[in-house]
């Protein structure tokens, strides 16, 4: 791992999370205590981020319904990029029927909500290209050429969009509305998919999934700061911080589990074993359980986040491939698409069970349940805070 270059350790050794208890993204070498924090701990946080509404949870404005009041008139729907067909498929959450169906460019990957939750963005990855769509209706509109939009984020702050080329090997810092680009930076590692941000909104660690190994970005620089190999047979895909700030829990497409890193060491202190093929993250909308899908054996773990263990499993009827998804507004269904069987799987988050499973496009993926709860986007699926 290369060590955190000697400006980010002071500023590490002195910092607080941005707004949570406990959690900061203080990357340094030694494992020793962290300081108190300052009298007002959001002066750490990224310039221009919205500070965190509880201390205790980042997530704290993702409650159940708790949708801002300019999406309330934004249709309810489950977006689905159907990376095969070169289709979006639309789902109608209350009748589980397809309500509209659209083409996009090669191989759409996944449908990415706007930091201003205004647009939602198809990325289509080998037609380098970016679809938008209009979340009041769900129809699509203009198409922007970008290069390789396998996956995006967006600074915590709304500054730029982070445009995830994975076969080019690269994070493009873009202008969020046009897309026009600021910054190319090259990360030492292959197949950079997924990602999340420390609660400060300072870091993001990014997950490479061909070699094994994860990235620190240091956002406000736009810098590779730091290197970390989980194994060399390791296939790291989604990424999602705790609650409370203080870890990320990484899926494993190949050990078959969830790593979990520290936030402030950025080494790992942990592995749950979840099932074959682990591979999306979500958080349940009290807080409580992280659920995993383990797309290999058709299944979903739920993690608890206060004792870092599985505590049940749910199997999908039948079997399937659980991919990515998103929970529902309410919090009682998790949606996720089933990349291998053309089908989406709409499941109880009270009970477990499978509500639907709606025949879609061939090789769904990156699947997008908007609107919900939060004040703005991270990116992804939908990652709001």
């Amino acid at each position: 791992m290369r060590r955190w270059p000697a400006l980010l350790v002071a500023i590490a050794l002195g910092a607080a999370a941005a707004g949570c208890a406990d959690t900061d993204d203080q990357h340094h070498a030694s494992a020793k205590p962290r300081q108190p924090p300052p009298a007002n701990p959001t002066k750490l946080a990224l310039p221009g981020m919205p500070p965190v509404l509880d201390r205790r949870d980042v997530y704290s404005a993702d409650r159940p319904n708790q949708v801002v009041a300019a999406d309330r008139g934004d249709r309810s729907l489950i977006y689905v990029p159907n990376s095969q067909s070169n289709t979006v498929d639309e789902i109608n959450p209350r009748t589980f029927k397809i309500v509209r169906q659209f083409p996009v460019g090669r191989l759409p990957q996944h449908v990415v909500p706007s930091w201003d939750l205004k647009t939602l963005w198809v990325a289509n990855d080998t037609g380098n290209s970016l679809t938008a769509i209009d979340p009041r209706t769900g129809a699509p509109g203009r198409t922007i050429p970008v290069a390789d939009p396998y996956n995006m984020y967006f600074t915590p702050n709304g500054r730029y969009a982070i445009v995830v080329a994975e076969r080019l090997s690269r994070l493009d810092f873009r202008d969020p509305h046009t897309m026009r680009l600021h910054k190319s930076v090259h990360v030492p590692c292959s197949g950079v998919d997924h990602m999340d941000f420390t609660a400060s909104g300072r870091f993001a660690l990014a997950s490479c999934e061909f070699s094994g190994q994860m990235v620190a970005i240091d956002v406000a620089a736009q810098r590779v700061v730091g290197e970390l190999t989980l194994r060399r047979t390791a296939m790291p895909q989604d990424v999602k911080l705790s609650p409370d700030g203080r870890t990320f829990y990484v899926a494993d497409m190949a050990s078959n589990g969830v790593w979990k890193i520290s936030a402030r060491s950025f080494r790992k202190i942990g592995f749950i074993h979840t099932g074959l093929g682990a591979h999306g993250l979500y958080v349940s909308r009290d807080s409580r359980y992280l659920y995993v899908s383990n797309r290999q054996e058709g299944s979903i773990s739920l993690v608890s986040f206060r004792t870092g263990k599985p505590v049940r499993k749910w199997h999908i009827p039948g079997g399937g491939s659980p991919d990515m998804g998103g929970v529902s507004a309410n919090g009682r269904v998790l949606w996720l698409s089933g990349r291998y069987n053309a089908a989406v799987y709409a499941i109880s988050t009270v009970t477990g069970h499978l509500l639907a499973r709606i025949p879609v496009g061939n090789g769904p993926h990156g699947l997008s349940v908007f609107p919900q709860p939060g004040r703005y986007s991270l990116g992804h699926t939908g990652v709001f805070r």
